[in-house]
């Protein structure tokens, strides 16, 4: 789940949907302010306009200085030019004060207002802000026509304040209107996301469809190329990997193939005349008490060599049938522990290999007699040359979590271990690790024929070290039974 999370889809969605908010959410705001801005403004020029008018039509008829009634007329009549009463002015004359609304405070006129209005002839405005409303203040001085023609100030000024209730209706319905317009708008936008990370996304799964084409290992596979985008281009340099890679590969698997052959046919032709070198020096070494000391060690040499030669031929031969997919397994339901008894003393190994296993008739499976053989001689073997004794030969049976019964081989040794940089390539076939080290008795294929011989079975094998010292190479196969068997 998390992985899908950070998928590229789900990051191409987001993507698309914060840049569709930020879009939205400024071009709402640059909206809403415009909007806000005209219909305040709007409304303050009509609400100026209209205030000059009345002022200009009833400021004559005030006679100068004016009474308490006449200022407090002057005012109601001035307040009269609104039809709906919002209107509240408050008239002034060199410290005389009348609203048109009787003990009105005018709480929303400033002393800055005041000020402004006392330095400026010009009208001025301001809005207010209030606990539960917005107004409009405006002053104005007003003036006479004098015979210069000049407009001197009377002294009489003018307050007006108007509730904004209706603009700030109009602005609260262009709030929800914005909001509003925001939800589709973002849904849009997230459906225009899924549509482009759907096209942007198909060439991505043919390219991952294509990988993993590739390491399934059908190197013949390649992509379709559309366009001459950044992603074409990808595609296509995927396409000129695959068909090197695919050159590279034939190449190689050529030449393992004709090495292989070429070990087979070697190994083939090398039987017959090792089987006629092993008849001479049969003889040879019966005869050699009768030879002089030189000639003796020289016959028990070729003898020796002979032997080892043997050897590395038929190990050789048994990897080529592995290779060729020749090797076939022979299966038949056998006492295991009496094989693991028999591989032993076959070899003369009985008083050399502490065995420690099941009595008689008590884990038995099927297996292939030889290669179990091959397996065992060869860990046993390799335990004896390279390891010291003690060598512990043990079987048991394992049930295994979900795997079902298997058998477990295991044979450990009391000698330095296997260095750890040598653990991961002791089943390699011919692998030394030191290169410069003379050549042993092993074929440099024991080993790696016990890994086929174990993989056959459907088992594993492993090398390890033990903590106290030695190695111990560990075979677990699974236990196969026939069903009379299982029956009796």
């Amino acid at each position: 789940m998390a992985h899908r999370l950070r998928g590229l889809r789900v990051r191409l969605v987001v993507a698309f949907a914060l840049v569709a908010a930020l879009a939205a959410t400024t071009t709402g705001t640059l909206t809403f302010r415009e909007a806000r801005t005209g219909v305040l403004q709007q409304s303050q020029d009509a609400v100026i306009e209209m205030l000059r008018t009345q002022v200009t039509r009833l400021a004559p008829e005030i006679v100068l200085p004016p009474g308490p009634d006449a200022l407090r007329q002057f005012a109601v009549e001035v307040a009269g030019a609104q039809p709906s009463g919002s209107w509240r002015v408050l008239a002034v004359y060199r410290g005389l004060e009348a609203t048109s609304v009787p003990d009105d405070s005018f709480e929303e006129l400033t002393p800055a207002l005041r000020e402004a209005v006392n330095s400026k002839s010009a009208t001025v405005f301001q809005r207010v802000g209030l606990a539960d409303h917005t107004a409009l203040v405006v002053g104005m001085s007003v003036a006479f026509a004098s015979a210069s023609g000049s407009w001197p100030p009377s002294g009489l000024q003018v307050f007006l304040t108007v509730p904004q209730t209706t603009e700030q209706a109009y602005v609260d319905a262009l709030v929800t209107a914005v909001e509003r317009a925001a939800v589709p708008a973002l849904a849009l936008a997230v459906l225009f996301a899924l549509l482009a990370a759907r096209g942007v996304l198909r060439p991505v799964r043919a390219l991952r469809d294509a990988t993993r084409s590739i390491a399934r290992g059908r190197l013949d596979t390649r992509l379709a190329v559309d366009g001459s985008d950044e992603l074409a281009e990808l595609s296509h340099t995927f396409n000129e990997t695959a068909a090197a890679l695919e050159e590279s590969v034939a190449e190689l698997r050529g030449m393992e193939a004709r090495a292989r052959r070429f070990a087979a046919d070697v190994s083939h032709e090398l039987r017959t005349p090792l089987a006629a070198m092993s008849a001479v020096t049969d003889v040879l070494d019966e005869d050699a008490a009768g030879l002089d000391p030189d000639t003796a060690t020289a016959v028990r040499l070729i003898s020796e060599e002979t032997v080892k030669l043997t050897r590395l031929v038929d190990d050789l031969m048994e990897i080529s049938r592995f290779d060729a997919g020749a090797a076939v397994l022979h299966l038949d339901e056998i006492d295991l522990a009496e094989s693991l008894r028999r591989t032993l003393a076959s070899r003369g190994w009985t008083d050399l290999v502490d065995a420690r296993l099941p009595d008689p008739d008590v884990l038995r499976g099927r297996v292939d007699p030889r290669r179990l053989d091959v397996v065992v001689a060869n860990l046993v073997g390799n335990a004896l040359r390279h390891g010291a004794r003690p060598v512990r030969l043990s079987l048991r049976e394992d049930a295994g979590p979900g795997a079902g019964p298997r058998a477990v081989v295991e044979v450990l040794d009391s000698g330095p271990g296997i260095p750890e940089g040598v653990l991961p390539h002791v089943f390699e076939r011919f692998y030394k690790s030191d290169a410069a080290r003379s050549r042993t008795e092993g074929s440099g294929l024991g080993l790696a024929i016990t890994e086929e011989n174990v993989r056959m079975h459907g088992g594993t094998v492993r090398a390890a070290n033990r903590p106290e010292g030695g190695a111990v190479f560990t075979v677990e196969l699974p236990l196969q039974r026939d069903a009379s068997a299982g029956e009796s």
